[in-house]
């Protein structure tokens, strides 16, 4: 809206119906997010900053109530059009510091999101260095009873080969109710999630929600390759949501904003629904994703990729080993083979600390490297290869040739781990160096997909001169989205997976320009359900790339069972198909026929999950897709516990007449009975470790 609106004392300044959201402004000119009957008292200021010399009102764990964010005066507000979606821009002002603030509010009619920005600019005459800032901020979310008794807070952790590992707690259990009566304060702590260092997902997901009992949920998502930091806690009888780049306390980063300069934060995003639960709110966080995300070919097309790494070769590629596997990979319908991690390897010491030149190991490929990728082609595929962009080895010439200004350094030392040096994407000669790499690659050798991996957690970023080392890190990852923007620029036709030890960078930021995102590294196939399962909460269905890998020692018990993981994401081909029976060969063969047939609709489905999200250890797990046509369920039943069978709930499908069809594995012995008043469908497997995929139409 463009024109304030008044509504109980308060001026109303912009609305979305759909997310049932207002921003007002009071009397005193203090703009904050609510909706008409909330408690203003309840509500935060629409940005919160913290600066050295100007902390917070109340000290403690929370980085709201701050003095800055309590000063700041509304200025005006304009909202424009861009395409299918409105930005509006509200303007504010800090009358100690001079420091001037657009908050910038964009969202797209009949849309269930909010996504937000902050742009920040020292009007005054003396530098402000900033510790804090507040991308978006929430207050006055209750249950349908009122206040915060049944709400229940979700989160992600993450790890390692066990990525996505969704979390839920009673918000408190979380959030303990302090007697604010008696004390006259807010506690001083709340609950929070953080990155530390340059695995953006190292720890956990930058995604949480609250629910409460009456399915209406509040889902939010921050985009940032570097520092991001959530926090929820209750002020004045309600929760409070507040979303956050990096900040000193937890990323060490400031940022000194001379007179007349700019900041602007990361990205955050926030989905509110009103019934439906987890399930309609992811959903609508994947349209979101979809509209945020750079277009490419590949979001609709959906090839089969082949990789040789997992459980195959394991970084050890030569033409001799390749050749049986691209012939194999080929006959069983893969569309894209990668040669993973090695290929450049021709150093007796090893790969590991020598990498940086990414020129073909000779002795791997004694006709060349052009061989291999030529038998690709020739096999009715698009050659790939991995590469691990922004890391240099300490034994690469390149450490030595390259300016020390071109890496990650702090206290003017160049910083080492793992073997590696880190290159700063914001000099002009690791990004020359980079661009030469990936044109020659492209350019010259003709691949058309780059396996972009990431094994190193740098820490709290590079210090360039005066600057802190969270905001080096900020500004090398920054530059790194404009390097990967910029390459698809050059080559549009090229496909660019993000991956970082697996799903370690698993972020909007990478994955807004990224087509692909790596799930996990996780080998043991009974290990895997839990992750492919909850994968698109952190990215959508057809970015999630999810291993299969069969072996010619697998039962077809075990095969379909890794194959099923994947139909209904991005199918991730891997294990020695050159070396099975007939039997094996075609029951790959099926499962992606299968893929193939249901991938159109994959690009536009919604995910749910009719047991919930998955626990790690669960026996029974099942993740569905809802299509415009069908929907798709992928049931996994994993050890001997709980029986051989079990009911999911499809609320969406009550009352519909349908019959179930299994899929995959096409000569499976499980059954399917649906039963359309009660709008459940109850699955069994007979055997264990064992795992069918269903459609329903």
């Amino acid at each position: 809206m463009t024109a304030a609106v008044k509504t109980a004392g308060r001026s109303r300044l912009w609305s979305h119906p759909e997310l049932g959201l207002h921003a007002f402004v009071d009397a005193t000119g203090s703009v904050r997010l609510g909706t008409p009957d909330q408690d203003w008292a309840a509500l935060i200021p629409l940005v919160e900053v913290t600066a050295t010399g100007h902390g917070r009102l109340w000290s403690g764990e929370r980085f709201i109530e701050t003095a800055i964010g309590d000063r700041l005066t509304y200025r005006g507000h304009d909202t424009a059009a861009d395409g299918s979606r409105a930005r509006t821009t509200i303007r504010l002002a800090d009358p100690v510091t001079e420091l001037a603030v657009h908050v910038v509010l964009e969202t797209s009619p009949g849309a269930g999101f909010l996504r937000a920005r902050v742009r920040l600019v020292n009007e005054g005459s003396a530098p402000l260095r900033l510790e804090s800032v507040t991308t978006l901020t929430l207050g006055g979310i209750a249950g349908a009873e009122g206040g915060t008794e049944g709400l229940t807070l979700h989160w992600a952790d993450n790890d390692w080969l066990a990525e996505c590992r969704w979390r839920r707690a009673a918000f408190r259990d979380q959030v303990v109710p302090l007697s604010r009566s008696a004390h006259g304060h807010e506690g001083r702590g709340c609950f929070e999630r953080c990155s530390q260092g340059s695995w953006s997902t190292g720890r956990h997901l930058p995604v949480g929600a609250l629910t409460d009992p009456d399915g209406r949920a509040w889902l939010w998502q921050i985009e940032s390759s570097a520092g991001w930091r959530f926090e929820t806690g209750e002020r004045e009888g309600a929760a409070y949501v507040a979303l956050f780049g990096p900040d000193d306390a937890h990323h060490q980063w400031q940022h000194t904003l001379a007179p007349g300069e700019e900041f602007h934060t990361v990205p955050a995003a926030l989905v509110r629904t009103e019934a439906g639960g987890l399930d309609a709110a992811f959903g609508e966080l994947t349209d979101y994703r979809r509209g945020l995300r750079r277009d490419h070919p590949d979001h609709r097309t959906l090839p089969v990729i082949y990789n040789d790494y997992m459980n195959t070769l394991m970084g050890d590629p030569t033409t001799r080993k390749l050749l049986p596997l691209i012939e194999a990979a080929g006959a069983a319908g893969a569309e894209v083979f990668v040669v993973d991690a090695g290929w450049y390897d021709d150093d007796a010491q090893g790969w590991w600390d020598a990498v940086g030149a990414w020129e073909p190991a000779q002795g791997r490929f004694p006709g060349g490297i052009q061989e291999v990728l030529d038998a690709v082609r020739g096999h009715g595929m698009t050659p790939g290869l991995w590469l691990e962009p922004e890391v240099v080895g300490v034994r690469s010439p390149l450490a030595r040739t390259l300016p020390p200004e071109a890496f990650f350094r702090r206290g003017g030392i160049r910083v080492t781990e793992h073997g590696r040096h880190h290159l700063d994407l914001r000099h002009p000669a690791a990004r020359a160096h980079l661009d030469s790499v990936v044109d020659r690659l492209v350019g010259e050798w003709g691949v058309g997909y780059l396996k972009l991996d990431y094994n190193i957690n740098i820490g709290p970023g590079t210090e360039n001169g005066l600057e802190s080392p969270g905001a080096g890190l900020l500004g090398h990852h920054r530059a790194h989205l404009d390097w990967m923007a910029a390459v698809l620029d050059r080559h549009p036709g090229l496909v660019l997976e993000n991956c970082g030890s697996g799903g370690l960078r698993m972020d909007y930021a990478q994955l807004a320009v990224a087509q692909l995102q790596s799930t996990s590294d996780q080998q043991d196939l009974l290990r895997y359900p839990p992750i492919a399962a909850a994968a698109a909460t952190a990215v959508t269905p057809e970015q999630a790339a999810v291993w299969a890998y069969p072996q010619p020692g697998h039962t077809l018990d075990e095969i379909a069972f890794t194959l099923a993981g994947a139909l209904l994401g991005r199918v991730h081909l891997s294990g020695f198909l050159d070396r099975m029976n007939d039997d094996q060969c075609a029951l790959v063969r099926s499962a992606l026929r299968v893929y193939k047939d249901i991938r159109p609709q994959i690009a536009q489905a919604h995910p749910f999950w009719p047991l919930g999200l998955p626990g790690w250890d669960d026996t029974w797990i099942a993740h569905g897709l809802r299509g415009q046509e069908s929907t798709f369920v992928t049931v996994w039943r994993r050890g001997s516990a709980g029986g051989t069978s079990c009911e999911l709930t499809l609320p969406h499908l009550r009352g519909a007449r349908l019959r179930p069809d299994v899929l995959h594995p096409a000569a499976s012995d499980s059954t399917a009975r649906w039963n359309a008043a009660e709008g459940t469908l109850t699955v069994r497997l007979p055997r264990p470790d064992t795992a069918v995929l269903l459609r329903l139409r």
